[in-house]
C-alpha cells in the first residue's frame, strides 16, 4: 500500500504551514515522516540542510533529532501516567545529555512558567491536571532542546471551545518569541486559518492545493478545497450552502484510476477518469492538481 502520492511541501523558517484534509487523507503519516517517526520509501525529506531519506538517511536524522519536536493529539496519552512531571518535560534533556542537574532542573522550571504552569507542578502526575494544563506540559516538553520545527497533529481537538483559543495563542506566542516554524496540522479549518501562514489540502495521500491562507479561505481554486471550505459552519442566515461531497476517501488500496477526487467532482470530465492530474500553477503563489486548470482544459462533465 502507498500511503503518500505526491506530496511537495515546503516550511519555511518562523512559518505555520497548515495541513488540512478529511480523516484517512495521510496528514498525521507526513507530520510522522516529517520526524523520522516512519521511514519514507522514496522521495527526499530535507531538514535544515540535511537529507534525512538517501544513503546518509540517519546520520541526517541523528544530526537534526533535537531540532524536531512533535505534539500529538491526545495530551493524556503522550505522557507516562506513572511519571511526575517534571521527569517527563526533563525526559529529553536527560537523554541528549546537554545538562547539569541543577541547569536540568532550573530549564523544566523555567519551561512550565513559558507555557503558564507553577514551578510546582513538577511533583504532580499527569491526572492531576485538566486536558488543556496535560496539552501545556507537552508543548513545554517539545521545547525542551529548543527545537526549529515542531509538528502539532491535532493539538487542540480533544480541548473545549475556550481551551482551544488558549492552547492556540500560546503557540503563537512561543512561535514569536522563539521563531519556531509549524506543521500544523487539523480538521478544523477555524483553527486551522488562524495559525497558519500558508495552507495544504490534502486528500487520498496527496496534497491537491497550496497557497497563503487569505487565497485558501476567499478563493479556493481546487473543487475539493472549495467543497472543505463550504462544508465549515457559518453563523450567516442568508448564506447559501453548497451540495456536500458525497462518498468518502477512497481506499489507498485501490484508488481511482486518473485524478483520485474525480468519483466526488461535480465538475469532472473524461480526462479527470483517466489521467492524475499534474500539480501546478493556478493563480498567485497558488499551486493546484486539476486538470481545470490545464491550458487545453476541456470536456464534458
Amino acid at each position: 500500500m502507498q500511503a503518500l502520492n505526491g506530496v511537495d511541501l515546503e516550511i519555511g523558517l518562523g512559518e505555520t504551514l497548515g495541513l488540512v484534509g478529511e480523516s484517512g487523507s495521510g496528514k498525521t503519516t507526513v507530520g510522522r515522516i516529517l520526524v523520522g517517526l516512519v521511514p519514507a520509501t522514496s522521495g527526499t525529506v530535507t531538514l535544515f540542510g540535511r537529507d534525512i531519506t538517501g544513503p546518509d538517511g540517519i546520520a541526517g536524522l541523528a544530526a537534526v533529532r533535537s531540532r524536531l519536536q512533535f505534539v500529538f493529539q491526545d495530551p493524556y496519552a503522550a505522557l507516562n501516567p506513572r511519571m511526575r512531571i517534571g521527569a517527563a518535560i526533563a525526559e529529553p534533556i536527560d537523554i541528549a545529555g546537554t545538562h547539569t542537574r541543577k541547569d536540568r532542573n532550573d530549564r523544566v522550571a523555567e519551561l512550565l512558567e513559558l507555557v503558564g504552569l507553577p514551578r510546582s507542578s513538577t511533583e504532580r502526575y499527569p491526572h492531576e491536571f485538566s486536558g488543556g494544563q496535560r496539552q501545556r506540559i507537552v508543548i513545554a516538553r517539545a521545547l525542551a532542546l529548543n527545537p526549529g520545527l515542531v509538528v502539532c497533529d491535532e493539538p487542540v481537538s480533544a480541548l473545549d471551545v475556550s481551551m482551544q483559543a488558549q492552547i492556540v495563542n500560546l503557540l503563537l506566542d512561543l512561535q514569536e518569541k522563539f521563531g519556531l516554524s509549524y506543521l500544523f496540522i487539523a480538521h478544523d479549518l477555524a483553527v486551522v486559518r488562524a495559525v497558519s501562514t500558508r495552507i495544504a489540502v490534502m486528500y487520498a495521500g496527496a496534497i491537491v492545493e497550496t497557497a497563503p491562507k487569505r487565497q485558501i479561505y476567499e478563493n479556493p481554486r481546487h473543487p475539493y478545497s472549495k467543497a472543505l471550505l463550504d462544508a465549515v459552519p457559518r453563523a450567516d442566515p442568508h448564506h447559501v450552502r453548497q451540495a456536500v461531497i458525497a462518498g468518502e476517501v477512497p481506499s489507498l488500496l485501490d484508488p481511482p484510476p486518473g485524478c483520485r477526487f474525480h468519483p466526488r467532482c461535480e465538475l469532472a470530465f473524461a480526462r479527470c477518469r483517466q489521467e492524475a492530474p499534474e500539480f501546478r500553477a493556478a493563480g498567485p503563489d497558488s499551486r493546484a492538481a486539476c486538470h481545470l486548470f490545464d491550458d487545453d482544459a476541456s470536456g464534458t462533465q
